[in-house]
């Protein structure tokens, strides 16, 4: 597929990785309703799509909150994508990654227990030790500021060795990001369907974006796959 063509090469320029943010909305911006169930918006086409990216990243991230409300595994799933990582010298996983302000992440979730490989949970300073008494060795723990600094964090995940890191949510992380101007790629993938709801969670919060009509995205790639419609913009202004 190519997914490097359009690449700002943030690592050359800034020493932290290149960042792609991936989410699948309603075609009124919301990527859940207020069900309690898990929304699907997605296709199995799709679906199969993003688990190609996924086998592409070297971290995948989420916020805490998608750990409690959708206890997601973060796993590529293709045997052959798994296998393919393998024969390159990486995990058939990418590492899995969070952040929590609170540090209620359950020691049963999926994030913590489903596959093998290298999982890190970053956490003001002030609430370590918290996430450390409730997780124990689960996964590595690491403060990043207080009040939590998302510059520090993508530092800290290029250090290790991260290059590519692959955001998926949910909408607080969505906002933070972009309106940090820390995004070199968006991948939004928009379902044939409306939610409604003045509740349900939206693809990103209130908020001060760079992204703004006087900076305009650049749009390098749009999809249909089924009947979603996969949209590639490129927020850095220097390409």
């Amino acid at each position: 597929m190519g997914f490097d063509r359009y690449l700002c090469s943030p690592e050359v320029m800034t020493g932290r990785p290149h960042v792609l943010l991936s989410a699948a909305v309603s075609l009124d911006g919301c990527i859940d309703d207020v069900s309690g169930e898990r929304l699907i918006l997605s296709n199995d086409a799709d679906l199969d799509r993003v688990d190609e990216v996924r086998a592409s990243v070297d971290a995948i991230l989420v916020g805490a909150n998608t750990i409690r409300c959708d206890d997601p595994r973060l796993l590529v799933r293709s045997d052959a994508r798994r296998a393919a990582r393998v024969a390159t010298g990486r995990p058939p996983s990418p590492v899995k990654v969070t952040l929590t302000r609170t540090g209620k992440i359950a020691p049963d979730s999926r994030f913590l227990t489903a596959g093998e490989g290298e999982r890190i949970v970053y956490a003001p300073a002030s609430a370590v030790s918290d996430v450390r008494d409730r997780i124990r060795d689960a996964a590595t723990v690491v403060g990043v500021g207080d009040p939590l600094d998302i510059e520090t964090l993508l530092a800290d995940l290029r250090r290790r060795g991260v290059r590519r890191l692959m955001v998926e949510g949910g909408s607080e992380v969505h906002t933070l990001f972009m309106a940090s101007g820390l995004v070199d790629e968006l991948h939004v993938v928009f379902a044939p369907f409306l939610v409604g709801q003045p509740g349900a969670p939206r693809f990103v919060n209130a908020a001060e974006f760079p992204q703004g009509p006087t900076h305009r995205m650049r749009l390098v790639e749009t999809r249909p796959i089924g009947d979603v419609v996969l949209l590639r913009y490129l927020p850095c202004s220097d390409t």
